[in-house]
């Protein structure tokens, strides 16, 4: 029995080890090719969250749309389902939210920045992020609250009660500290309180109603009686 050349052996052993690096690089473009097309979305949360083919959870940066039980909620939902549902979409300048560990991204459809048409049309609140369109991204943002635009509408940023004048009392909660306190006529800072809905503030008839919804007298009304 003749022996084959080892110099053949090890072109037949290069030949097999060639084999895993074309599938290995196939694999690897067809991906780099599917990201550049787009990724489809199966499914919209609510307004500033969405799922993506392959059930990954992906939140627009720059932007929190309100809950979906508070104002704007649904509107801002059926808003970016309009945008974005059934579509692929190009993901950029990815990253992880600190909390939860949520991915958040730059969202495109064509040459159209979805994060921009969001806050634009009003139904997301900017929040500072780092990334390149961070500048024009605020200013979307604070065109739609000039504008009165959905959020910012009388629908949810109210000064004054138009579904019933008699309840006066504000119910607040500060950014900063989520301190959930009520105001009433009378307390010092009750004229320069306004009532953003979308965060889940409200309006109340009594004081009563207040506290049991989880809000206590703010200290610039302890020494004030209300007076319905």
């Amino acid at each position: 029995m003749t022996k084959k050349p080892v110099s053949q052996w090890l072109k037949w052993l290069g030949f097999f080890l060639l084999i895993p690096s074309l599938i290995l690089n196939l694999f690897l473009f067809q991906k780099s090719q599917k990201s550049d097309q787009g990724i489809l979305v199966i499914a919209v949360i609510d307004g500033d969250t969405f799922v993506l083919d392959g059930k990954t959870k992906l939140r627009l940066r720059h932007l929190d749309a309100p809950e979906l039980e508070y104002c704007g909620g649904q509107e801002a939902k059926e808003f970016l389902e309009d945008l974005v549902l059934n579509k692929k979409v190009i993901i950029q300048e990815k990253i992880l939210a600190q909390s939860g560990g949520r991915p958040m991204a730059l969202v495109y459809i064509g040459d159209k920045l979805v994060n921009e048409e969001v806050l634009r049309a009003g139904w997301g609140r900017y929040h500072s992020d780092k990334s390149s369109q961070k500048d024009f991204l605020k200013s979307a943002a604070d065109l739609a609250k000039e504008n009165q635009l959905g959020i910012f509408s009388p629908k949810c940023y109210q000064t004054e009660n138009p579904d019933n004048p008699d309840c006066l009392i504000k119910a607040n909660i500060d950014k900063n500290s989520d301190r959930r306190n009520y105001y009433f006529p009378g307390c010092s800072q009750y004229d320069f309180t306004i009532v953003e809905k979308d965060l889940g503030e409200g309006w109340f008839c009594t004081e009563k109603d207040a506290q049991e919804a989880g809000f206590t007298r703010s200290k610039t009304c302890f020494d004030k009686k209300y007076n319905p």
